[in-house]
């Protein structure tokens, strides 16, 4: 059971039936205290993202790149390389979607390093949930690139006669890319989180800024791995030669 956090109570606190509105929206009932932290966390997150784009926005110039400019289209130009390299021809339509996961899970997992707040994918929801997305993206991404009767036929495999044997191995192997995605980037945050956390308790002289480095490093790799496989299943989803 996690400790409820500051943000989290200053919700419970003040807010509760807004919570408990969108609690009922999906079926929920009533909490004394709806406000999870994660909630609070990934609602922090969004809005931080919406106040930078649009500090960014208006300060675009061509001429003249600020380094937030600089380092966001550094960010673009890797998402956009790894697309080309992964999807081939035609890869800069889903980059939106890519760079968009990448910048939400970055940021997710590095808000847990600033004292009081915590990486909302350190829990299994937030990460399910973008499991989810990426799940239900390669597979409209394909059905539109394909159509119905081809992309469809991809759960069959190229050989006919096989196809009775293809198709359970191909819906199993489907299901079970949001568990591997959600799980992956779960268990390396919240084993990071807690890691940090014990050193921090431990010592506060140059240990603990050790494993704060480890733990960006970890955040960088594990946005860079999610959105790597959602990728090749967009690759896989919408490749005519499969």
């Amino acid at each position: 059971m996690h400790e409820e956090i500051w943000l989290a109570k200053l919700f419970n606190d003040n807010l509760p039936g807004v919570g408990n509105a969108f609690l009922k929206l999906v079926g929920i009932p009533a909490q004394p205290r709806p406000w999870a932290n994660f909630i609070v966390m990934q609602l922090l997150v969004a809005f931080i993202l919406v106040l930078l784009f649009a500090f960014l926005r208006p300060r675009l110039s061509m001429d003249r790149p600020g380094k937030l400019q600089h380092i966001f289209e550094l960010i673009h130009n890797f998402i956009s390389g790894e697309s080309e390299d992964s999807i081939g021809h035609g890869s800069g339509k889903y980059v939106p979607y890519f760079g968009t996961l990448f910048v939400f899970i970055l940021f997710s997992n590095l808000i847990g390093i600033i004292p009081g707040f915590e990486s909302p994918t350190m829990y299994p929801p937030v990460t399910a949930g973008c499991a989810i997305a990426t799940f239900c993206y390669y597979n409209l991404m394909g059905l539109r690139e394909l159509g119905v009767g081809t992309y469809l036929a991809h759960f069959a495999g190229p050989i006919w006669w096989l196809a009775w044997l293809m198709l359970p191995i191909e819906l199993i192997s489907h299901m079970a890319r949001p568990l591997s995605l959600s799980v992956r980037l779960y268990a390396n945050m919240y084993a990071g989180e807690q890691v940090t956390l014990v050193f921090l308790g431990l010592t506060y002289f140059l240990a603990p800024a050790i494993f704060m480095g480890l733990h960006v490093f970890v955040s960088l790799l594990q946005a860079y791995i999610f959105v790597l496989l959602s990728m090749m299943y967009v690759s896989g989803a919408v490749s005519h030669e499969h």
